[in-house]
């Protein structure tokens, strides 16, 4: 395989609907699947006027850029993989997509510099690298009052594990060998009680 081929995926719906972003072959690097992604659109409603979104594990930034092409006001797409981070800069300038903040960095080097808080997290790291025990506990200071995560995963999550503690699944799927999952907070509901 050579390291020249491209890959390519095609943007579902909103300003850039039906462009093609291109992505480089890289180990575990697989973008989310067009069916669910409209399962997830779906989910969050399809418009997301207003909305900040992370797109931690970027990858192919095809849920960042989907993000922007549906109103999102920015999305930052932190990238650690240095030929998916270039080929991220690519399709920022073909989708002219200034509102695409970029990050060549380590997921949780990201968290523990950055402060930023955000509507929507998009969380699709590598599989079998225990990412989720990792990230899902930081992410509770990233998130705004009433905030998402989409966490995608090779396993479903069980709502009694401790790695979910503070989370909420509020909705989930399966597609092939592709569990998604919709988070939120429980720290809030208890706050509120």
């Amino acid at each position: 395989m050579s390291d020249k081929k491209l890959n390519t995926v095609r943007i579902n719906a909103g300003e850039w609907r039906s462009r093609i972003i291109k992505f480089p072959d890289a180990i575990g690097l697989r973008p989310t699947p067009e069916r669910v992604r409209q399962t997830v659109f779906n989910w969050l409603g399809q418009d997301l006027s207003g909305l900040s979104c992370l797109d931690l594990f970027a990858g192919t930034g095809v849920m960042g850029f989907e993000a922007l092409s549906r109103g999102a006001l920015t999305a930052t797409l932190v990238e650690k993989s240095t030929p998916a981070y270039k080929a991220l800069i690519e399709n920022k300038q073909l989708l002219k997509a200034e509102q695409a903040s970029l990050r060549h960095q380590d997921a949780l080097q990201f968290l523990s510099q950055n402060s930023q808080k955000f509507n929507l997290i998009f969380l699709d790291p590598p599989y079998h690298m225990q990412w989720l025990d990792k990230v899902l506990p930081q992410l509770l200071a990233h998130l705004l009052e009433d905030g998402l995560v989409y966490a995608e995963s090779e396993f479903s999550l069980d709502p009694n594990s401790e790695m979910i503690q503070g989370w909420q699944i509020i909705k989930q799927s399966k597609a092939g060998n592709v569990f998604y999952h919709l988070l939120k907070s429980v720290q809030v509901e208890k706050a509120q009680v």
